[in-house]
């Protein structure tokens, strides 16, 4: 049996990891360096950094923050965040990533995907969607949640899968800084369809969320932000409740 991945992202701004609620009311959470270093000490099992404003302010990721992070950490590494071309995707790799995250670029150009896959390789490929649950369904979302697309998660991420992606990460825009719980329907429901590992993201709130994420929603990782950031819960105790509930983590 595959162990589940524990995996806190930072959300960046100009700088300085931020959280909010659906997307909105941003507010400063930490320094992203000395952020990452702690969640290495802490048992992370991957770290996903998120540049949520550059693609918006139409600009790359900052390079300088992400060699540096690369620097204090070493588990897999997964930056996202204005990439474009495949030139975006080797600066990344080359400055210490491991993977990359790609969103609005790929849905606006989807043959990027194929060009990333082909040259790099599918494993460090992952396509970031969020989705917002409207009329009945759930739709794609671009430019960090503020752009509704015409496009429905399951057959956006469809097609993704054709053109070479290796990973999901899949982002409930309802659930996503609510505490409440992941939507475990729209995430059980790309699991059981499709083939790829998907990262869960959006409501964790408490351990049962993650329980249920992996057992019910059958996801393969479990993101979180705030509630780690605040150390509301803390990873290895997190861990050691899901071992003793029966879920193959690595402690």
């Amino acid at each position: 049996m595959l162990t589940k991945r524990i995996i806190p992202c930072l959300d960046v701004k100009k700088g300085r990891v931020v959280k909010g609620i659906n997307f909105h009311n941003i507010k400063d959470a930490g320094d992203p360096i000395k952020m990452a270093s702690w969640y290495t000490k802490q048992g992370a099992d991957e770290l996903i950094f998120l540049d949520i404003s550059a693609t918006y302010e139409k600009r790359k990721v900052f390079i300088n923050i992400i060699e540096k992070i690369a620097c204090e950490i070493n588990i897999p590494f997964t930056v996202g965040g204005g990439i474009s071309s495949e030139e975006d995707v080797k600066i990344l790799l080359n400055s210490g990533a491991d993977k990359i995250s790609i969103n609005t670029a790929a849905f606006k150009n989807p043959k990027i995907l194929d060009k990333i896959s082909n040259k790099f390789g599918n494993q460090c490929l992952v396509l970031a969607v969020d989705v917002k649950f409207e009329f009945n369904e759930w739709w794609v979302y671009i430019n960090g949640g503020r752009t509704k697309t015409n496009k429905i998660a399951t057959s956006w991420i469809k097609e993704s899968i054709k053109r070479g992606i290796g990973e999901i990460l899949l982002t409930s825009i309802n659930f996503d800084g609510t505490k409440k719980g992941f939507d475990i329907k729209i995430i059980n429901k790309v699991s059981q369809k499709f083939h790829v590992p998907i990262i869960a993201s959006g409501g964790a709130g408490k351990m049962e969320d993650f329980y249920n994420v992996f057992k019910n929603g059958k996801a393969d990782a479990a993101l979180a932000a705030s509630i780690f950031h605040y150390k509301k819960i803390k990873i290895p105790n997190l861990k050691h409740y899901l071992k003793y509930n029966g879920i193959s983590v690595r402690i």
